[in-house]
C-alpha cells in the first residue's frame, strides 16, 4: 500500500502516546495528518485500531495485535535511517588496530596528541594480529600495530619497535624454585611463556603449575601484583612495577627475548593518504 510505512509509523506513535495530539507533536505533523494516516490504515486493514473518546484514544484488540507485529520492524527501520544519515554526514575517522595491551598502555595516554596531529576522530580496534590484518585488507582498519610479520599481498609493513619480555612475580616469590611457583598465563598453551623458556632456558616449560589463565596481559599483571604467581610480560607493561619494587624479575638473561612490532598499512596509503600517513608517523613517535 502506497504510503503505508508512514501510516504504520504514525500508528505506532499514537499507540505509544495514547493521543493524536501528542503523536502529531512528536512526528512534527498536524493532528489532521495523524488522523488521516490512522483512518487510511484502518480502511486498508478493514478493522478499527483505536477507540476514540474525549480523553484520547485507546487501542482495540486488533490494534494491540498489530502493534505487537509491527512495532519492532518500524523501530528498526527508523534506527537504520538515522544511522545512515549519521554515516553520510560523519567526519572521516581513522581506525587503528592492535593488541588491547599495547594500544591501552602506549597509545591511549597520548591519544589527544594523535587526534590533534591528524585532525580526525580516532577509533581504536582491539584484536589479534591476524584478524586485524584481515580487517586492514578489507578496509575496516587503516593502520595496524602487528605483533606478527604481515606477510600478505597488499599490505606494507615496517618494523618499528622491539618488545622486551621479562619473567616477573611479586617479591615474596623471589628465590623460590620456578617449578614451585604457579603460572598466571595469557592462554592455556602458555604461548609467551613457552617462547621465553626456549629462548632463555633452552628447553620447553615442562613441570610448571598453571595457576590461572587471564586472556589480557593487563589482567595477568594485576594477578601478579596480588601475589598469584609468576608470568612473562612485556617490559613496558611492568616498568613502573619493577622500579617501585612491587614486582621483581626471576631471571636475568644476557639477551632478553624480543618480539618485533610492525606498523602495517594498505599498499602505499601511508604515502598517498594524509590521514593514514599522519597516524602512522605519530604512532612511531608514541610507541617506544
Amino acid at each position: 500500500m502506497r504510503g503505508s510505512l508512514d501510516h504504520l509509523r504514525t500508528f505506532v506513535t499514537v499507540f505509544r502516546t495514547g493521543s493524536l495530539t501528542r503523536a502529531a507533536q512528536l512526528l512534527g505533523v498536524s493532528q489532521a495528518t495523524v488522523s488521516s494516516h490512522v483512518q487510511a490504515l484502518e480502511a486498508s486493514l478493514g478493522f478499527a485500531l483505536f477507540d476514540r473518546s474525549r480523553t484520547g484514544v485507546s487501542p482495540t484488540a486488533k490494534g494491540i495485535e498489530l502493534s505487537r507485529e509491527v512495532t519492532g520492524h518500524v523501530d528498526a527501520l527508523e534506527d537504520a535511517a538515522i544511522l545512515a544519515g549519521h554515516a553520510a554526514t560523519a567526519p572521516r575517522m581513522a581506525y587503528v588496530g592492535g593488541a588491547a595491551e599495547i594500544l591501552s598502555v602506549m597509545v591511549v595516554p597520548h591519544l589527544k596528541e594523535l587526534i590533534d596531529a591528524v585532525n580526525v576522530p580516532i577509533r581504536l580496534v582491539f584484536g589479534l594480529a591476524d584478524d586485524l590484518l584481515d580487517g586492514l585488507l578489507a578496509g575496516e582498519v587503516d593502520v595496524v600495530v602487528s605483533a606478527v610479520p604481515p606477510r600478505r599481498r597488499g599490505i606494507a609493513a615496517v618494523p618499528f619497535f622491539d618488545e622486551e619480555f621479562v619473567l616477573v612475580a611479586a617479591p615474596d616469590w623471589q628465590g623460590a624454585d620456578l617449578e614451585a611457583i604457579p603460572v598466571v598465563a595469557y592462554a592455556e598453551d602458555l604461548p609467551i611463556i613457552r617462547r621465553y623458556w626456549r629462548s632463555v632456558f633452552e628447553k620447553a616449560p615442562t613441570g610448571l603449575q598453571l595457576g590461572a589463565v587471564i586472556p589480557d596481559l593487563r589482567g595477568v599483571r594485576e594477578g601478579l601484583l596480588a601475589g598469584m604467581g609468576m608470568s612473562v610480560l612485556p617490559a613496558y607493561l611492568v616498568a613502573d612495577d619493577l622500579s617501585e619494587g612491587t614486582l621483581v624479575t626471576l631471571a636475568d638473561p644476557e639477551v632478553p627475548p624480543l618480539n618485533t612490532l610492525y606498523l602495517a598499512t594498505r599498499g602505499r596509503e601511508a604515502e598517498s593518504n594524509a590521514v593514514v600517513g599522519g597516524v602512522a608517523a605519530q604512532l612511531r613517535r608514541m610507541i617506544r
